[in-house]
């Protein structure tokens, strides 16, 4: 099913990616590759011993995304063509055009690229459409897959995010591979050690410590410094951090299937409840340029000493704290997010960034010798320990001695992931109007911290009401 969320980007995502600016490199020839690579790998061939040279001379493409995963893979490109004799050509284009640039691409069938890097959520847009190839068709195939490739090595959460049935409602774990992982992140809390110190604070463990924190620490470190940093653009880029999580953690639920129907459950008392808190944080401790902070925002707002804490994806403080990457470089430490009850089970939400093969390429059995080297054990290692691209989505990095090593200067990150991970899955439901949801979230979380409606009740009333329109073509039983 085509959405309209796709179908409205197609319009405008031409021109986007015409002006926007982008990265390009090559690996090997420009040359397109022999005539019988489409026939030879319309699906995953079979037989036979693995041969790393099975596609020696095919030329594949793929687009990535400017991330440290994508510099890692840059730079190992050279290793991966020796090995395989396959040319690699790429782009790397700015998050903020990439995903127009991914969706006009795969709605063309031209088959180009051949590979791209994507997230769970954007997954499941692209597939509703049928631009994604199921992976489980050269996972299941001996003679495609390298003897070390140990997929049992991956943090199991990080493959079960990429795997989606394709039914709307039906939640991630099962189903089509969609994509398997490069790195992932989840969410914890960031803080200043010496703000806490200074002011005689514990860490907080609870909703309620967190709010006598707030207000304790609003103006620590004199004029425009602030208690807590989150994420509150007007884009979807802000509901799934900390408020996702949080959210969950308080019980509520963004839908639930009724009668064969996709129903907005983001009005409920738990919602609402939530909601409510949220708020009050944001405006007890939070930034006075709040609903336009990004990812980039907090991080930097940690580094440069303008917040105490930062509730965020784990890997986006981290570099603030490596030795002289900031202002407040070594006074950085991480801990679980707050919850309701001391003892309450951490919940996090979820975030991949993945390659995806495209449904339509010519190459595909060289295309995924591409995504089997990049998400391999020792890629992993080597983007992780010296290309800093967290968080690693291999268990044996994890227990590395080297990661270990490299993570000393990071104290609490180690701690705060292993109490959050074992609950930690993506926490929306899937379906395809995802980022027109959570846009609508975003603008209504905004309004609502604004004073534009009398409650939070009646804001997310509201906002039910649009979701519901979002997903009203949606008939369950057509699937």
């Amino acid at each position: 099913m085509r959405n309209k969320w796709f179908k409205r980007i197609l319009s405008v995502s031409i021109a986007a990616v015409m002006t926007a600016g982008m990265l390009t490199g090559c690996g090997g020839s420009s040359t397109s590759s022999k005539d019988d690579e489409a026939e030879k790998t319309k699906s995953a061939d079979t037989g036979g011993e693995f041969d790393w040279k099975k596609y020696d001379g095919t030329t594949i493409e793929i687009q990535m995304v400017q991330h440290t995963a994508s510099e890692a893979m840059v730079n190992k490109l050279e290793e991966f063509e020796d090995l395989t004799g396959i040319h690699v050509e790429y782009s790397i284009t700015p998050e903020s055009n990439y995903f127009d640039k991914v969706s006009t691409s795969l709605a063309s069938g031209s088959g180009s690229p051949d590979l791209f890097m994507s997230g769970a959520y954007q997954l499941w847009d692209y597939s509703a459409s049928g631009y994604v190839e199921d992976l489980n068709t050269y996972l299941e195939d001996p003679s495609m897959v390298s003897p070390d490739y140990d997929y049992d090595d991956f943090v199991q959460s990080a493959v079960d995010a990429l795997k989606w049935s394709g039914v709307p409602g039906e939640q991630v774990g099962t189903g089509q591979q969609l994509a398997l992982p490069l790195a992932f992140e989840v969410y914890t809390m960031a803080y200043n050690k010496k703000a806490f110190e200074d002011n005689g604070l514990q860490v907080p463990k609870t909703y309620d410590e967190l709010l006598n924190a707030c207000d304790k620490l609003q103006g620590w470190n004199g004029e425009n410094s602030y208690a807590v940093a989150v994420r509150g653009a007007r884009d979807w880029g802000t509901i799934h951090p900390a408020y996702m999580s949080m959210f969950a953690a308080f019980g509520a639920k963004d839908f639930e299937i009724e009668g064969n129907k996709l129903i907005s459950k983001v009005n409920s008392p738990e919602a609402v409840k939530m909601t409510e808190f949220f708020v009050d944080m944001i405006k007890r401790g939070g930034s006075s340029s709040w609903s336009k902070y990004t990812w980039y925002d907090c991080g930097v707002d940690l580094g440069t000493g303008n917040t105490a804490m930062v509730l965020d994806a784990d890997n986006n403080p981290v570099h603030q704290n490596w030795e002289g990457a900031s202002e407040e470089a070594g006074n950085i430490a991480f801990a679980p997010l707050p919850v309701k009850r001391e003892g309450d089970t951490q919940i996090s939400n979820y975030w991949t960034w993945s390659v995806a093969m495209n449904s339509a390429s010519k190459n595909k059995g060289a295309a995924w010798y591409y995504i089997m080297y990049f998400t391999g054990k020792d890629f992993a290692k080597y983007a992780t320990v010296e290309g800093n691209s967290l968080d690693p989505a291999r268990t044996s990095v994890w227990e590395s001695q080297e990661f270990k090593t490299m993570m000393e200067g990071q104290p609490g990150y180690i701690d705060a992931y292993n109490a959050t991970i074992n609950n930690t899955t993506i926490l929306f439901t899937p379906q395809p109007y995802f980022f027109e949801t959570t846009t609508e979230w975003a603008a209504t979380l905004q309004d609502i911290v604004a004073g534009k409606y009398d409650s939070v009740q009646e804001g997310m009333d509201q906002l039910k009401k649009k979701m519901d329109k979002a997903v009203s073509d949606i008939d369950l039983s057509q699937y």
